[in-house]
């Protein structure tokens, strides 16, 4: 303990991660948002009309127009941002760390170095099946859920993703 050091860092000499290219996710993977949007787009124009055929009272002319209103505003909504977050969601893998930057107010970078790595894990959801897509999740001591989900990778570079994950895992033990 009487070498001890603890030199301050110069941080204008730190590398720099938003300056790293991202990589955008698989552009079949737009589908798959436009896809579960129609969904919920669906759902909320087939709600109120099922209620109203179950209890015609519940809506009146003016819930009708209210609703008639809000519901496309919401939708605008919902659609501008679904199509702003995937066009800001990427990912990059360097030689220490693996990065993923999403976000749609505000941008959200995760870093985790490989060192941190204790799991991965491979999923295909039934719309990014049809699509041959997948999401590759990232798992890091301490959690019960993965630090990072990238979705919206061809299944064959997931599969890629995750036996390079397993490597640096492997290399560790």
């Amino acid at each position: 303990m009487e070498n001890f050091t603890n030199k301050t860092i110069d941080i204008k000499q730190l590398p720099k991660f938003e300056e790293v290219v991202f990589t955008a996710l698989h552009p079949k993977y737009f589908r798959v948002v436009l896809i579960n949007l129609g969904i919920v787009i669906a759902l909320f124009i087939l709600a109120p009309m099922v209620l109203s055929v179950i209890n015609p009272e519940l809506f009146s002319g003016r819930v009708w127009l209210i609703l008639g209103m809000l519901i496309p505003i919401l939708l605008i909504f919902i659609v501008s941002f679904s199509i702003s977050g995937f066009r800001k969601k990427g990912f990059a893998f360097r030689e220490h760390d693996v990065l993923y930057r999403y976000g749609v107010l505000a941008t959200n970078t995760i870093v985790i170095p490989y060192n941190r790595v204790q799991h991965v894990a491979l999923h295909e959801g039934f719309m990014s099946r049809l699509f041959g897509l997948a999401k590759i999740e990232i798992f890091t001591a301490g959690g019960s859920s993965s630090d990072i989900a990238i979705p919206g990778i061809a299944k064959e570079e997931a599969e890629n993703i995750k036996q390079l994950l397993m490597g640096k895992i492997q290399k560790q033990l």
